[in-house]
Order: structure tokens, then C-alpha cells, then sequence
């Protein structure tokens, strides 16, 4: 673990980052100051750019105009779908976070890790609105560096989850990560599938983290009640569900970026499947209780995200803090 000091910044690695990082405290954190903040930082549209046929670089800078939030920050992202058939993660990034008073460099984090905690923390919250309390069934559908921590985030927003199951198309990634989790969670067994569609039939909760660019998890067999949540699209070609899922379910997104980079939804309102003013609300509008969550127990709910820069500044700002504040950050 390393959290070192070089000149007034703390390079933060992802172990440092871990002992920090709790799925119930950045919950809380993201509950508490997203209302005030969505309206207080700037978040400027992300630069994405192909770096070859199949990979990208993303930018992704916001910046805080109030006094309570003094930070400027910014994301680089890499995005290697290939890295998977050699046992390496898809993603990789670096957050750097800088004063807005002076603008010096504070903080250096791995952000490929505080990608994983805050993707997964703001699907978990958005859970906690819209599942039913009494799931019990809770459908992972991908097992990349991604899904472990959505597991948890789940767990953790919803603890009536007992039974975890997991698919992936390589069956041998689903079994290594349902004995990497197993004992991990009392009260809760984790088992993996061969067949989507039959474990979709039960899922309280199926959520879905895969770059697949073909329709995975199909309306039709979604069971009533059932919560949806998408993580892995973030460009036109990638969908995780079909259409028919979009016109069965209350659709939530995490912010209006998902209408424009969405795969799923883009689909479906070029499709006339739905259209945006069909989208109910954000997950701002769910936490200030603009917006309803969940009317009943039979209704499909969905929540779709792309992930943003407020979020991201959000979580550097209480791993920073956290970190500034312990007596470790000042070897």
C-alpha cells in the first residue's frame, strides 16, 4: 500500500485507496453531497478519441465553482476490449486532483480502482430506490474486474440479497469469481450458470457490466418487479439489453450524458421503441425525491449508466480528505 507525500501531493495507489474506500461510506457520501454539488461543479462534455480500431482515450475534467467543494479534477481513461484474452483489465486510469484556489497539484489516484468503487456505489444507491426491498435474488452478468465490486454494492444497498448467480461467456471466468466471493458474505451463496435467460427469470436484481455490442439480457424473460441495471455501454455500438426491455421497464439514468451515449437507449429511440421524455429521471432526482422510484412491486424498473466527472470528483474529494486527514499521510 502506498500513500506518499512528494511537494503537498499524495500519490495514492489502489491498496491505499481500498483501506479508505468503503461501498456504505461512498454510498452515504454520494447521497449526501450530490444534490448540492450537480449544481455546483462544472462537468465539461468527455473527450472520447479512437486510438485504434477497438480502443480509446477518455477525458473526463469537472471542476467545482463553489467555496465548500475547492477542487478541479480530471480523469484519462484507456480502453482495451482485447485485454481481456490476456487476462488484463479493460480499463486502466489516472485521476488527478488540483486545488481550484491555486491550482497546485493534490492528490494523484489510481482510477481505475475509484472507477470500480464509484460505478458500483452509484448502481447500489440507485438499487436502494428502485429494487424491491424484499429481493432476494440478485443475476451478475458479466465476471470482469467490474463485477466483484457491483456484487458488493448490491449486497451492500440491499441486504435482503441471499443468492448471487453468476453468467459470463466464458464459463470458467464465472466459476473462478464465484469461489473468489463465496464465504466472503454471510447468509449469501453465490453459484454460476451456463444460461442466461433461465437465471434472468429470476433475478430481483440483474445488473450487467460487459462490453457486449449484441443484446444479452432479453426483455421477454425479465419476471415482474424485477430491477435492470446497465453499467457496461458507454458508445452506440454496445447494448447489454434489447428493446423489448426498454419499452417493459421504468427507465432511470445516471445523468443526461446516457441519453447521448447509451447503446441501449440510443437504439431504442432511433427504434421509436421509446422516446427521451419517456426517460422518468436521474439519479439526483431520485436521492432530492423529485422523482419516484419504485411505485409497486410488479413494475420493471431500469437504471442505465455512463458514469460522469461529478461523480469522480466527488469520490477524489473523499478519498483526498480521508487520506489528508490520517496520520499515514505524513511519512
Amino acid at each position: 500500500m502506498t500513500t506518499t507525500v512528494n511537494h503537498n501531493t499524495l500519490f495514492i495507489d489502489a491498496a491505499a485507496l481500498r483501506s479508505i474506500l468503503s461501498y456504505k461510506t461512498l454510498n452515504n457520501h454520494f447521497k449526501t453531497t450530490l444534490p448540492t454539488a450537480s449544481s455546483a461543479v462544472e462537468s465539461p462534455i468527455r473527450h472520447s478519441h479512437q486510438t485504434s480500431p477497438s480502443s480509446s482515450l477518455l477525458l473526463m475534467p469537472s471542476f467545482s465553482v463553489s467555496s465548500s467543494l475547492p477542487y478541479i479534477g480530471v480523469k484519462l481513461v484507456t480502453y482495451h476490449p482485447s485485454n481481456s484474452s490476456v487476462n488484463l483489465p479493460v480499463i486502466h486510469a489516472n485521476y488527478t486532483l488540483f486545488s481550484s484556489v491555486t491550482g497546485q497539484t493534490l492528490a494523484s489516484i489510481d482510477g481505475s480502482e475509484m472507477t470500480l468503487y464509484r460505478t458500483a456505489c452509484v448502481s447500489g444507491l440507485a438499487s436502494w430506490y428502485l429494487s424491491r426491498e424484499e429481493s432476494k435474488v440478485l443475476v451478475m452478468v458479466g465476471a470482469g474486474a467490474m463485477a466483484p465490486h457491483l456484487i458488493r454494492a448490491h449486497l451492500s444497498a440491499r441486504p435482503s440479497l441471499k443468492k448471487v448467480i453468476i453468467w459470463n461467456r466464458t464459463v470458467e471466468k464465472a466459476v473462478a469469481l464465484v469461489e473468489m466471493m463465496e464465504g466472503g458474505f454471510e447468509g449469501v451463496s453465490f453459484e454460476s450458470t451456463g444460461c442466461l435467460d433461465e437465471v434472468v427469470r429470476v433475478g430481483d436484481v440483474v445488473s450487467c457490466a460487459t462490453n457486449s455490442e449484441v443484446a444479452l439480457v432479453m426483455g421477454k424473460e425479465l419476471k415482474r418487479g424485477a430491477h435492470l441495471d446497465l453499467v457496461g455501454s458507454f458508445k452506440h455500438s454496445m447494448k447489454e439489453c434489447d428493446d423489448e426491455a426498454m419499452r417493459r421497464g421504468r427507465v432511470f439514468v445516471d445523468n443526461e450524458a446516457a441519453l447521448v451515449e447509451s447503446g441501449e437507449l440510443l437504439g431504442a429511440f432511433e427504434r421509436g421503441v421509446i422516446c427521451k421524455d419517456d426517460i422518468v429521471g436521474n439519479l439526483v432526482e431520485l436521492i432530492r425525491g423529485d422523482k419516484v422510484g419504485r411505485k409497486d412491486s410488479s413494475e420493471i424498473t431500469i437504471f442505465k449508466s455512463v458514469g460522469s466527472a461529478l461523480v469522480d470528483l466527488l469520490c477524489a474529494q473523499l478519498v483526498y480528505e480521508s487520506c489528508k486527514n490520517s496520520p499515514a499521510s505524513s511519512i
